[in-house]
């Protein structure tokens, strides 16, 4: 008879080092009868708390606090034995509301060797079915965290999330699925453990999603269980789902059956090369400043480090065990595949190009036709395991894809999480970190007495602030702007055109690209209700009037300001006592000579009907009465890259709108201080322009002298404004 178990675990489990850990696990049977009775102690296996509580009757006892649970109600194991409601009081006292920027996630402290001894340990024998675990590393979620069920692979152990724990902990309330080695549970008895889970927590707060993670085999059983829940709201990350598994090009069950017991041993080592890449797994801890020297000296101990480690295999899957599994599989595959027509849930599928298990990439595009609202993510320097190896933080792609929610629908202002410190090193050092390198920004402001200073000491730390600048061409000097300020502990909400974020833009979209990163760092699509929430809430909001026509503008446009005759953003900023700040930016024509502009590839076969492709799938910003504005042209200009200059930035003299919302109310007024922060930007440029000729070290080839021979400074001066 199959027991099934559904969680009743405080994710803040043995946080306090003076405290005993402490979770519950309720047994039910699924034929009927008395339930389970389990006897063990809540223990913790590298930072992983498993419960241990002893259940008769359908009763939970928590073995840390003398409680028990009974229909949903708490019985004081104290004096009285009294009644209370089932309310979580702590929830209140332990979560936070929100993150500092900048904060720690954690992601590249572990290694797939940390998943290993893991392993070891939670895998020995205890008798007991399959059991939600909750990892004492995720510490503390956010006020109002959705729950985030793990579903495993093959292994069955619950620690494929290792590497991100910490992070996905800030953000959900995380449950793990463990399916010790030698249960030999169904696939259906496998689902309706998921399902009833699924369903208790619909139940207990029906306003939020349920994020599914299943990777490979989790990610049929994360299928099947949306299928036959289409009224629930579910949010599913399926990772090299396994649902191609009848096209798999390595028969591995007929070589583990042919399989002598005495060669099984070295079975492992073959399974840990096929099911990932060794190099990518041993660089997951490794820091990507780090020169070539130290790199290869951290590879070289992480993979020595790992090695003996991979024998662990053999007792997390034993042959009997691993053919078991395959051909639970097989019918988990056929399953969910026979009901993908049935999934109502959004679904994200990130896909590995160098998977030797699985047809993973292909299976990627067919499940995004199949599945009515489906997103596809590729990575194709990563292997089977993709979640055990280096470069990929599954809570940064979950952010990048807009799939984290707390509620029903999605709000790009108070979903939205700040960026992590891993984060901010992977987007600024490995990303955009050879652009940052070529133009060097150098940042000015301008202080309330109208001195122009280095640095952004003139720059209100406290909002609502509204920016308001020139776009460059292509939005060049996005990266380095948010980078500046975030080192400042300044968050700076971009407002982006919302091609960014539609569907039309998403199907030309499939590695994690910049247009990902931009959402990762703050973007939110340009529109009235996205600026009034974020200026209600004190943020430092960035805006170019100018927008896409300026951004790609033609030949001799540059540093022309391409905006609106009408006022777009004044009464806003008034509304909310917001601090206006004008700033220009140059450089572009110091790094590129725009070759071809609109008209030039209007005039190029083919390419000029994917433009008008393009535009006829485009969203409208404004409409035509704004003028040239309004223009919705999408095309990527032709540049010819020249030898790197550097970028410039001056932030104008604070506005401030705070008690002038009646005065502005006046259309006259109103225009007024439009016109005087348009021209503002325009003095800033020409300031720039000036000075910049000034620069001792405008030039690439003299910031590389300069770095040469003063490599400890943290940055490359400028000209003295």
């Amino acid at each position: 008879m199959t027991s099934v178990f559904s969680c009743s675990i405080s994710p803040y489990v043995a946080l306090n080092s003076g405290n005993k850990p402490r979770c519950g696990v309720r047994a039910q049977s699924l034929g009927g009868g008395d339930s389970t009775v389990l006897s063990s102690d809540v223990i913790v296996v590298n930072g992983i708390s498993f419960a241990g509580t002893k259940e008769k009757n359908g009763a939970l006892i928590d073995g840390g606090s003398g409680e028990k649970v009974k229909n949903d109600t708490l019985i004081d194991g104290g004096k009285n034995g009294s009644l209370k409601p089932r309310e979580k009081k702590w929830a209140k006292d332990a979560v936070f509301k929100d993150l500092e920027l900048l904060w720690d996630d954690g992601y590249g402290t572990k290694t797939v060797k940390d998943y290993l001894d893991g392993a070891k340990e939670i895998i020995k024998p205890d008798g007991g079915p399959p059991r939600w675990f909750c990892p004492v590393e995720c510490g503390k979620p956010l006020q109002d965290s959705p729950v985030l069920l793990f579903l495993p692979g093959l292994d069955g152990v619950g620690l494929g999330l290792a590497l991100h724990h910490k992070a996905l902990g800030k953000a959900f309330e995380v449950r793990c699925l463990h399916i010790p080695v030698y249960d030999r549970t169904s696939f259906e008895g496998l689902m309706k453990i998921v399902e009833e889970t699924v369903r208790l927590e619909h139940d207990s707060s029906p306003n939020k999603p349920i994020y599914l993670v299943g990777e490979s085999f989790g990610a049929c059983l994360a299928l099947a269980v949306a299928a036959r829940n289409p009224k629930i709201d579910l949010v599913l990350i399926l990772v090299n789902p396994a649902t191609s598994f009848s096209r798999s090009q390595l028969p591995l069950l007929p070589i583990l059956e042919a399989l002598p017991d005495g060669l099984h041993d070295v079975f492992p080592y073959l399974v840990g090369f096929v099911t990932g890449n060794p190099l990518k797994m041993a660089m997951a801890n490794i820091e990507y400043k780090l020169p070539p020297r130290l790199q290869f000296q951290q590879l070289y101990h992480n993979l020595t480090a790992l090695l003996p480690s991979v024998s662990v295999l053999s007792d997390i899957i034993p042959k009997e065990t691993l053919i078991w599994r395959l051909k639970l599989l097989k019918s988990a595959a056929a399953y969910a595949n026979s009901r993908l027509h049935a999934v109502k849930a959004e679904a994200l599928v990130l896909a590995s190009g160098n998977d030797n298990m699985l047809p993973s990439k292909d299976e990627a595009y067919r499940l995004k036709s199949s599945l009515k609202n489906c997103k596809v993510r590729y990575f194709n320097d990563n292997g089977h395991s993709m979640l055990m190896e280096h470069g990929l933080n599954l809570l940064t792609i979950i952010k990048g894809t807009c799939k984290y929610r707390r509620s029903k629908r999605l709000d790009l202002v108070s979903d939205f999480l700040p960026p992590s410190k891993s984060e901010f090193k992977c987007a600024f050092d490995e990303v955009t970190g050879l652009f940052r390198l070529a133009t060097c920004p150098a940042l000015f402001s301008t202080l309330d007495d109208g001195k122009i200073v280095k640095g952004l000491a003139g720059v209100p730390d406290e909002g609502p602030v509204l920016f308001i600048g020139y776009h460059m061409l292509m939005g060049l000097e996005i990266y380095s702007l948010v980078e500046e300020f975030l080192k400042e502990n300044i968050m700076v909400r971009g407002v982006a055109h919302p091609d960014l974020f539609s569907k039309n833009f998403e199907d030309l979209a499939t590695d994690f690209s910049l247009s990902d990163w931009m959402k990762v760092m703050g973007a939110v699509p340009v529109t009235p209700s996205n600026l009034f929430k974020l200026l209600s809430t004190k943020s430092h909001v960035l805006l170019y009037p100018g927008g896409q026509r300026e951004a790609l503008h033609y030949k001799g446009e540059a540093y022309k300001l391409i905006w609106p005759d009408q006022p777009e953003f004044v009464r806003m900023a008034a509304r909310f006592g917001a601090t206006i700040l004008p700033f220009g930016t140059v450089g572009e024509d110091d790094i590129a000579e725009l070759a071809l502009d609109y008209h030039d590839l209007m005039k190029i076969p083919i390419l000029n009907d994917f433009i008008r492709d393009l535009k006829g799938k485009g969203s409208r910003v404004r409409d035509e009465s704004k003028g040239e504005v309004a223009s919705t042209d999408l095309f990527i200009p032709g540049l010819l890259p020249k030898v790197p200059g550097r970028f410039y930035f001056l932030f104008g003299k604070p506005i401030k709108t705070k008690g002038m919302k009646e005065m502005l109310e006046d259309k006259e007024n109103e225009s007024q201080l439009y016109l005087h922060v348009k021209s503002e930007v325009q003095n800033s440029i020409a300031y720039l322009l000036k000075k910049r000729e000034e620069d001792p070290y405008r030039s690439i080839i003299d910031r590389t002298i300069y770095r040469a021979f003063n490599s400890p400074l943290p940055g490359v001066p400028a000209f003295d404004p």
